[in-house]
């Protein structure tokens, strides 16, 4: 099931498709806001972003201070016992991850994210907000 803002559904089921392994996608705000989502429940795509902004944050300064001066966190890949994380940065303060099984084999899903992300990652912004309101 897709849950979204926006009219994504169709790339984030071709994302899933041509993908085995793939669990659940979720397209998240900087600060940690669902903004549509792919498979899995609405709860735990909630949880999804919410630690993603944490995720993307730590990346952005590990970047930081290996670019010295300058550099943005492209991807995230967390490799656990049972699966696959990926985070991709998708747009100005926008970001993809996916949850995926041991089905799936790194190269191809982060291949795909980039596609899928130079299709609609112009569409992917999410504006700044301030106490919960959009500056």
């Amino acid at each position: 099931m897709i849950q979204q803002i926006g009219n994504f559904d169709w790339m984030l089921k071709d994302l899933a498709d041509g993908v085995p392994g793939i669990e659940q996608i979720v397209v998240l705000s900087a600060d940690g806001l669902r903004i549509a989502r792919y498979g899995g429940d609405p709860d735990a795509a909630d949880r999804v972003a919410a630690a993603c902004a944490g995720l993307q944050s730590l990346a952005g300064a590990v970047a930081g201070e290996i670019r010295r001066g300058g550099g943005a966190m492209r991807m995230v890949i967390i490799e656990i016992d049972t699966g696959y994380f990926y985070l991709m940065s998708a747009g100005a303060n926008a970001y993809l991850a996916v949850l995926a099984n041991l089905a799936a084999e790194p190269g191809l899903m982060s291949n795909r994210m980039r596609d899928l992300v130079a299709r609609i990652g112009a569409h992917l912004t999410s504006p700044p907000r301030r106490n919960g309101q959009t500056v």
